[in-house]
């Protein structure tokens, strides 16, 4: 197939396709007449890619997968270095996660401040000339 086919199958770009091509991960088989030239190998080929790339793989982590596949295992991620990858990209997800939780428990105080301060301030404005309790932000009143 050619090089319009070829993204068309794979859902992307033939721009993308020469990218791939000149990064090393597609193949570069021309013909006579100097049209590029694809087979289904490839088309795994990108969809590996593809896969890893929606799942937060940078391009150059794919390269180990892609390796893999040429080297004709069938799923691109049962050779040591992929596995490497998968290893390494789990690390980075774990400590991600840790941020995350981190930030996130911190919202759940801030929140817990604010809806206590909320509180008080409702409690003042019952008693004769206490505050008025007010959103700075929209203006409201609560």
């Amino acid at each position: 197939m050619r090089i319009g086919e070829l993204a068309a199958r794979a859902g992307t770009t033939t721009r993308t396709l020469r990218y791939y091509e000149s990064r090393g991960l597609l193949p570069a088989r021309r013909t006579g007449n100097g049209y590029r030239t694809y087979d289904e190998s490839d088309l795994r080929l990108l969809r590996q890619i593809r896969t890893l790339q929606d799942f937060g793989f940078d391009l150059e982590e794919t390269r180990p997968f892609v390796e893999c596949l040429r080297a004709g295992h069938p799923d691109g991620d049962s050779c040591p270095a992929s596995l490497a990858v998968y290893r390494r990209k789990l690390d980075e997800l774990d400590a991600l996660i840790g941020q995350l939780s981190g930030v996130r428990d911190t919202v759940a105080r801030q929140l817990e401040r604010a809806e206590s301060a909320r509180a008080e301030l409702a409690a003042e404005a019952e008693v004769p000339g206490g505050p008025e309790p007010a959103c700075e932000l929209g203006g409201d009143t609560w």
